[in-house]
């Protein structure tokens, strides 16, 4: 299923953090919080100002991006589950992250 967000809204995939503390402990699941760090899937075109022009959002698909603990809405599509939310509800794009994730790889 394809799916487009609508004006400012965004799609956004939570990415797993590390199991393992800096000394080595291994967190269980049930001891995890859930991340508020994700990758864009999906942008809309933007919202419009007062003047009615189409005003473009900054992020886009494949950015990693932080967001607020409580923000967006969780949804299920095709099995993954995903969050939608405003561009507002997120905080800021992770420079590199995209570059040091695919070296790593």
């Amino acid at each position: 299923m394809k799916f487009r967000p609508l004006h400012d809204r965004v799609v956004i995939r939570r990415v797993e953090e590390e199991t393992r503390t800096p000394g080595g402990l291994i967190i269980p699941d049930t001891a995890k919080e859930k991340p508020m760090e994700g990758e864009v899937v999906a942008a809309g075109p933007g919202a419009r100002n007062e003047k009615g022009d189409l005003v473009p959002l900054d992020v886009k698909p494949g950015d990693r991006v932080l967001f607020g603990k409580w923000s967006g809405t969780e949804v299920k599509m095709d099995g993954q589950e995903l969050l939608i939310m405003k561009e507002s509800d997120i905080m800021g794009v992770i420079e590199g992250a995209s570059a040091a994730k695919k070296k790593a790889a």
